[in-house]
């Protein structure tokens, strides 16, 4: 299940990404909704960094392994 979460995130960043390069080479604004977008995948990504760093950290400092 976890592959399909990734292979789903990373299209979508790459179509974000792609998007914006693209606008940007255009010289042209990005539509609110892709700026949208791409914030909350930026949010969920700073999420996911912090409960994973959380996480390896209450694990090194309880002393179990992962």
């Amino acid at each position: 299940m976890f592959e399909v979460a990734a292979l789903t995130y990373g299209v979508l960043a790459s179509f974000v990404m792609a998007s914006v390069t693209r606008n940007k080479r255009a010289a042209r604004q990005n539509p609110p909704m892709l700026s949208l977008f791409a914030w909350a995948l930026a949010g969920f990504s700073l999420g996911s960094a912090i409960l994973l760093i959380g996480y390896v950290g209450w694990n090194a400092v309880s002393g179990t392994a992962a």
